[in-house]
């Protein structure tokens, strides 16, 4: 035992000690912030497009208004959402709704402004000679305050309005795409009209929204299914891709310890003073104790973070978690599915030499850990389904899926059964890998069928 602690404690110190370990375990979360910070930058750093409308002859007549009208409709309804979500996000985290408000507000300006057309531009004939002056207006021909992004020509044919976008950028197609929503809302309009149904009519139809209540009686409440009835399956997804993200991260790290290891003779020191089984066993816990780590400040900051920004939401998690011990069950299911794939990898790097000999080994394993990330977004829906049931009892997909059905209990025999059978294999993997990890520490064979099983029929300590 000591051995183990002590193997375990030098892989764990090998890692810790440096400091490119800790620069990517403190900027994950300052990532993660910007990853989901981002998207809203580029929204409203997005630029507000100058476009200028022209009406082709009498039978467009209307059509600019149909266009502008969208326009003020779009933008009105996008600051009635931002308040809505201003006040929401202002009354869970206890902050006064200014602050959010204006916030959000930011965010949701239109994308477009419609300005006034050149005369030079509204005078030229159609043809050659007005495409020259639409092509100077979008180019560095003009000034950038006079510039314009899009200038588009509307018309009315007998099968309905059309229009002849001009942009600045070919890749741009925000002006195309809401140009056509609105002439498609104003031949709506016009058609309806003409068959006699009053514009109001249809106005208040568009505005109708139909008030729907869900009710379940698993709800925690009165009935009504709220976000708290929610929560518990989203944590069961979230525990499902936090172990896969461990597995990927921890697993990786024991392949190239072990890879670099054999490669500078340092494993064949190591078996002379302990056995292939205490050394494997050392390399998974040290790994495992530096994942855990990493759990461990990454949960700091999330819990302290949401704590901060929303008490209540941190309280119904906590809840969840220890309503039916169910985070006892999230760990276990962690313990056994990492257990199972650490030895695995640890035996592979024991047969590899480069990096290019565990690409091609790894190939097989990622194509085997995207099946249950598949299909643990069904679990979340339906944790019933066929599928989902018959899938939870393959060992190799049970601690992703059973993580992800725990929230909506499961039969105990189940739990017991998976439990049992994602265990078993857990220790008949460490058994194999050891026998493994020692025939390929001691030799340069390449991993094959053949290597194989003369390294699992050949014995080991």
């Amino acid at each position: 035992m000591n051995r183990i602690l002590l193997i375990a404690q030098r892989e764990f110190l090998a890692y810790a000690r440096t400091v490119g370990f800790w620069l990517s375990l403190l900027a994950f979360p300052l990532f993660a912030v910007l990853g989901g910070a981002i998207p809203l930058l580029m929204q409203s750093a997005d630029t507000v497009r100058a476009v200028v409308l022209i009406e082709e002859g009498p039978q467009a007549a209307g059509l600019a208004d149909a266009v502008r009208s969208r326009l003020a409709e779009d933008a009105q309804r996008m600051a009635d959402r931002a308040r809505e979500a201003a006040a929401e996000a202002a009354r869970k985290a206890g902050a006064p709704p200014g602050a959010a408000e204006s916030a959000i507000a930011s965010m949701a300006r239109p994308k477009m402004n419609i300005v006034a057309a050149p005369t030079d531009l509204t005078a030229a004939t159609a043809g050659a000679e007005r495409d020259a002056v639409v092509r100077r207006y979008l180019t560095d021909e003009t000034p950038k305050a006079d510039r314009l992004d899009a200038v588009v020509f509307l018309n009315r044919t007998e099968a309905g309005p059309s229009a002849l976008v001009w942009t600045a950028r070919a890749t741009d197609d925000t002006v195309e795409d809401f140009v056509r929503d609105a002439l498609k809302d104003a031949n709506r309009d016009a058609v309806l009209t003409g068959a006699g149904i009053d514009r109001a009519v249809v106005d208040a139809t568009d505005a109708f929204r139909p008030d729907v209540s869900l009710f379940s009686p698993t709800s925690a409440g009165d009935g009504e299914v709220s976000f708290k009835d929610r929560l518990p399956g989203i944590i069961g997804l979230a525990f499902s891709f936090i172990l896969w993200s461990l597995i990927i991260t921890g697993a990786s790290i024991l392949l190239n310890s072990v890879m670099e290891e054999k490669s500078n003779k340092i494993l064949e020191v190591l078996l002379s003073s302990a056995s292939a089984t205490e050394i494997l066993t050392g390399k998974v816990l040290g790994v495992a104790l530096l994942t855990l780590s990493v759990m461990v400040v990454w949960g700091g900051i999330g819990a302290i973070g949401l704590i901060t920004a929303a008490p209540d939401m941190a309280g119904d998690v906590a809840a969840v978690l220890l309503e039916n011990g169910l985070i006892f069950y999230f760990l276990a299911y962690m313990v056994g599915g990492y257990l199972m794939y650490a030895v695995l990898f640890a035996a592979i790097g024991a047969f590899c030499e480069t990096p290019r000999d565990a690409q091609t080994l790894m190939g097989p394993i990622m194509m085997v850990l995207v099946i249950p990330i598949l299909v643990v977004q069904m679990a979340l829906v339906n944790p019933d389904a066929a599928v989902v049931k018959f899938m939870s009892w393959v060992p190799f997909f049970t601690p992703f899926l059973m993580s992800a059905r725990a929230p909506s209990g499961p039969p105990l025999v189940e739990i017991a059964g998976t439990m049992a059978g994602m265990f078993v294999v857990a220790l008949l993997m460490v058994w194999l890998a050891g026998r493994a990890f020692r025939a390929g520490a001691l030799s340069d064979v390449k991993l094959s069928w053949k290597s194989f099983g003369a390294a699992i029929t050949g014995g080991g300590r």
